[in-house]
């Protein structure tokens, strides 16, 4: 699994750092990217995060959290 966020699309809500803080934090503007491999989408993300990944995705209101299975 890979995954990346829409950073045109982010409204900085908060939602995907608070449900898998492993994966994502904020930019200085407050628009989230993912740590493992600075918003890439290049970086297999580890399967212990898979399902942290997946609630960040179903939890997203803009639809910006990316994710390649």
């Amino acid at each position: 699994m890979r995954t990346w966020v829409d950073k045109d699309t982010c409204i900085a809500c908060g939602a995907c750092g608070a449900t898998a803080p492993d994966v994502y934090d904020y930019d200085e503007d407050g628009i989230a990217y993912v740590i493992l491999d600075d918003n890439t989408g290049t970086a297999e993300v580890p399967e212990d995060l898979h399902d942290s990944v997946r609630d960040a995705q179903e939890g997203c209101p803009t639809d910006s959290i990316k994710v390649e299975e």
